[in-house]
């Protein structure tokens, strides 16, 4: 009989060692960027004179990262994830240096339009190296290594980039990453240098019209973002707009049955979509609840989420330390711990709510999330053949996108027609504790029957 090796072996054995610790980098490289450029992003565009167009920089990352999610999903299936694991942190590192360097805003964007595709890439490409490198049994510990990987940046990004912008520039939130992404593509080059392209028989037929269709994606998301931010009759006519380009250009970069929760991959591809918005959207609205209504300065309105990312770090490690669990059990407890924490919110979101409830509320949601998020990047692994694993990996990241994209429109709205928080908070947390449970059916569904 063989004996199980330990999974830490797994993922820090002497030919896998660098590769982790390269993941790992890369991973927390992308979320200091996200963390920290927010913060830096008033001083950016005051700079440069653009302040009335101070939305454009994330719109710009965001369209060009469901842009660089589908053309790399597919290079991956297509070639292996060598080619884009070496390409994508270089577009990546490029947009650091053309955002860092910029003296006008179209340079910015320009850098930021580089930075998406060089994220949005990288993410897909990530996920397809862990399927070919790690074994089955390893993958919920690297899933729990990249959780952890946003833990650090999500606590010392904001006051890091503040520091360096007030005491350097915030040229330096952007240039001071780029030896970093250097180092950490080194340390995947071993990895990457073994790798090769698929086997013949695991190709599948090119997918027609894939790059129209993730231009359309790219416009529609970022289109639905702006929407959601600049509340108006224009923003109102964007969103249908945005809405009619994307019907058509989902059809062709989601897996079949995903509007039906057909079982396996189309039912984990929703759910990552319901889950995210659920959160992502609650957590987006959760600073107003706390500044806005109940008077919180903005330093104490951010311990929730602070405490929430500690949570999802602290979950994700438990069950990577219990690789035979069900992940389609996981990912239900996690549906209902989300669930819950959006519930507690409830209590405070009204003026006369208790804002403290705020705090081990979205401690639960973050539970939920480091349990369901490992969960969900599992299940799409091991339902996706080995020619799908970039497709089914980039149409997961789109519904994150979609999803959260379009019910942080809809939060807009709701504070557009009823006019403020304490009283259109409460109607969008309802519908998102609605969502989450839906999510507890849709989450039964992403079991496949043994053969």
């Amino acid at each position: 009989m063989t004996a199980t090796v330990p999974v830490r072996a797994e993922l820090f054995s002497a030919e896998r060692r660098a590769t982790t610790i390269g993941i790992v980098m890369l991973i927390s490289i992308i979320a200091f960027e996200a963390m920290g450029v927010g913060t830096a992003m008033p001083a950016v565009v005051a700079d440069l004179g653009a302040l009335s167009q101070y939305g454009w920089p994330f719109v710009a990352f965001m369209a060009a990262a469901v842009f660089g999610t589908v053309l790399v999903g597919r290079w991956c299936d297509r070639a292996g994830p060598r080619g884009a694991l070496l390409a994508t942190p270089l577009v990546f590192m490029i947009g650091l240096l053309l955002a860092g360097t910029a003296g006008a805003f179209a340079q910015l964007l320009a850098g930021r339009a580089l930075q998406g595709l060089g994220a949005g890439g990288l993410g897909v490409a990530v996920y397809v190296l862990i399927a070919v490198v790690y074994p089955e049994r390893a993958r919920p510990a690297v899933f729990a290594l990249t959780s952890s990987a946003w833990v650090l940046p999500t606590l010392i990004g904001p006051p890091v980039s503040g520091a360096v912008t007030e005491a350097l520039s915030w040229h330096w939130v952007f240039l001071g990453l780029v030896p970093l992404v250097l180092v950490a593509t080194l340390l995947v080059v071993p990895a990457v240098r073994r790798l090769g392209p698929p086997d013949a028989a695991d190709l599948h037929p090119a997918r027609p019209w894939l790059v129209p269709a993730a231009f359309g994606a790219a416009v529609g998301v970022a289109a639905l973002s702006w929407a959601g931010e600049n509340v108006s009759g224009t923003a109102a006519v964007v969103a249908a707009v945005a809405l009619v380009v994307l019907v058509p250009a989902l059809s062709r970069l989601l897996p079949g049955g995903v509007v039906r929760a057909r079982r396996g991959v189309a039912s984990v591809v929703l759910s990552r979509g319901m889950m995210a918005a659920t959160f992502f959207t609650a957590s987006s609205f959760l600073p107003l609840m706390l500044n806005g209504t109940h008077g919180w300065p903005l330093t104490l309105a951010g311990l929730p989420l602070i405490s929430g990312a500690l949570a999802w770090s602290a979950a994700s490690a438990w069950q990577g330390r219990h690789p035979d669990l069900s992940r389609t059990v996981l990912l239900r407890i996690g549906f209902g711990l989300v669930a819950t924490g959006v519930a507690g919110l409830l209590v405070v979101a009204p003026a006369w709510g208790a804002a403290w409830v705020a705090v081990p509320a979205w401690t639960i949601a973050g539970a939920g999330m480091g349990i369901g998020f490992s969960a969900l990047s599992y299940l799409v692994l091991q339902q996706s053949a080995a020619g799908d694993v970039g497709f089914n990996t980039s149409a997961a990241q789109i519904a994150d996108q979609l999803g959260t994209a379009l019910m942080i429109g809809i939060g807009g709205a709701l504070l557009s027609v009823l006019g403020t928080p304490p009283v259109a908070l409460p109607v969008l947390l309802a519908v998102l504790v609605l969502l989450a449970l839906a999510g507890t059916v849709v989450a039964r569904r992403t079991a496949v029957p043994a053969a």
